[in-house]
């Protein structure tokens, strides 16, 4: 009896990405291995993180690196660090914040939600939010503007396709930041592979999600200097105890790094291309669809597969069709209104592709209309 039949739990096809609500992605089988053999030993937990914080730099060219228990503990610990340092009164007191330079600069495009807004993260740590611009724009005068302010403790810029309006510069608003002598921030949660080119932007440190591209268990990494980091690891003798990571989830990191230096990156971009070309080519012939190949927003290696549908059918109406299916088959159904759906193929293998293609297919046929 399986994980499915033993709790009772439905099997489905995740055409949505790395979502947390489905769980994220899969990890490979030496991952799972890896973290099989650590869950009945023992360790010297500081050893585990140094071991972690050296690996993370040699696979990211970082000073150095730690892991909380995810992204979103990643932006709340880091808050803190920036706020209290390494000093253990300052991190004693927090989520009081009183005679500490306690606000955050964040472009207001950026106030993102993820399922928890961004801004609650930010202020669970004690700090408050400073949002630069507008929702439309923010320019570097704007974010110049903001870190005037008084009491500012760092800049928090996020990469994400869920952000709004036109893209802020992420090399000039850094430099803005360190014009000021505040530290700025990257959450580049589901960026792993573009880490390299977001500490080139010369943030202090980037946020990662392990258990997205990665596909680690579920942790946040924290990529960027030692002074920071090492703040950051400071923390888990404060508000960072209850983020913590698991010695689990340190190995698989440990893991999941091994095997991301290991593999052939080059062949895995030609794969996913490869599996979004076919499956347009498929899709094409369906009626009242067009399937064309969408490229990641934010510069990913990846591409997407975008369904454009006909009015007449009704996207929001066939999502919902191919979520209460067998299997239950989820989409990214964000601009459905608009007549789109997107679908990421990268966590599927060819049989969950090919119930996918036939599935569609049946859905759309089924709202043709019969000839008169």
């Amino acid at each position: 009896m399986g994980t499915y039949e033993r709790h009772r739990l439905t099997d489905v096809i995740n055409a949505k990405g790395t979502n947390t609500a489905l769980g994220v992605s899969r990890s490979s089988a030496k991952v799972a291995e890896a973290v099989a053999e650590a869950l009945p030993e023992f360790f010297v937990m500081k050893e585990l993180g140094d071991r972690v914080s050296e690996a993370i730099a040699h696979a990211t060219g970082a000073q150095a690196g730690a892991i909380t228990h995810c992204t979103s503990a990643a932006i709340t610990v880091t808050i803190a660090a920036a706020m209290a340092g390494t000093d253990p009164d300052r991190i004693a007191a927090l989520p009081d914040t009183r005679d500490m330079h306690n606000r955050v600069v964040l472009p207001a495009g950026h106030a993102v939600a993820y399922g928890q807004s961004i801004l609650q993260a930010v202020r669970l740590a004690g700090a408050s939010v400073v949002l630069a611009g507008s929702e439309n724009r923010c320019s570097t005068d704007d974010l110049d503007d903001a870190l005037s302010g008084s009491e500012i403790t760092c800049l928090l810029l996020v990469s994400s396709r869920l952000t709004h309006g036109e893209p802020v510069d992420l090399t000039a608003a850094v430099r803005a930041a360190h014009r000021r002598g505040v530290p700025a921030i990257i959450d580049g949660a589901a960026q792993f592979p573009r880490t390299a080119d977001l500490l080139a932007t010369g943030a202090d440190v980037v946020l990662i999600s392990g258990q997205k591209y990665l596909a680690s268990p579920t942790a946040g990494l924290v990529i960027g200097t030692q002074r920071l980091v090492r703040a950051v690891r400071a923390q888990e003798n404060g508000i960072g105890r209850g983020m913590k990571p698991t010695k689990e989830s340190t190995v698989g990191v440990l893991a999941a790094l091994e095997e991301w230096q290991a593999m052939d990156r080059a062949k895995w971009e030609a794969d996913q291309a490869a599996k979004v070309a076919a499956f347009v080519r498929a899709a094409d012939e369906f009626p009242g669809i067009s399937a064309s190949d969408l490229p990641d927003p934010t510069g990913l290696p990846l591409s997407r597969v975008l369904l454009t549908v006909d009015p007449a059918i009704d996207a929001t109406a066939l999502a919902a069709k191919l979520q209460i299916g067998h299997p239950p088959i989820y989409v990214i159904a964000d601009d459905a209104p608009a007549g789109h759906l997107v679908l990421e193929l990268v966590p599927l293998d060819d049989d969950e592709i090919e119930v996918l293609v036939t599935r569609l297919g049946m859905e759309l046929r089924a709202t043709e209309k019969p000839p008169v």
